[in-house]
């Protein structure tokens, strides 16, 4: 069973961990934990000077996943040209959500994030918490569309960008 799901991702891959975004698997280790041994990811997320050990059995139950493919990177850059979706609930609210979608890892809500938090500089400003939301999204989203075209970070953060400009007012 473990070399089944094992065998989804391999050293050298890039991956995607929902609550941190996109690491590297640097190797797979065993360890003995607690009196067990356990097979071990060992996923480096090198801008955050990170490093994560994750069970090889757990991974997929976690939300661990490949890159995203190109299409899907199209697709959320198409949804930041759609019109931003703001909720008339308690900002509270809205920020659990964001979250939520940041966490999820899926490429597609992390791209409504950035949609729904952007703010072209003639628009009102954007509060503290909102700002962090934000560029949390933007962050994931960059690194991840960096690492699925095997740009830079810096291109892709003019790719998106320059979309971000160009939409729906």
């Amino acid at each position: 069973m473990t070399k089944n799901k094992r065998n989804d991702f391999h050293p050298d891959e890039f991956v995607v961990y929902p609550a941190h975004g996109v690491g590297k698997i640097i190797s797979i280790e065993e360890q003995e934990i607690a009196g067990l041994r356990l097979e071990l990811f060992v996923i480096s997320f090198e801008k955050d000077k990170m490093t994560l050990r994750v069970p090889t059995h757990k991974a997929l139950d976690i939300g661990m996943r490949s890159l995203s493919s190109p299409d899907v990177v199209t697709k959320a850059l198409e949804t930041l040209r759609g019109k931003a979706k703001v909720k008339r609930a308690m900002w509270s609210r809205r920020a659990q959500e964001y979250e939520q979608k940041i966490n999820s890892g899926d490429l597609l809500s992390i791209a409504e994030v950035v949609r729904d938090l952007h703010r072209n500089d003639d628009q009102r400003e954007q509060s503290y918490s909102e700002r962090q939301l934000y560029e949390a999204a933007l962050e994931r989203l960059t690194r991840e569309v960096a690492a699925v075209s095997g740009t830079d970070e810096r291109g892709a953060a003019k790719r998106v960008g320059d979309v971000l400009v160009t939409r729906a007012a």
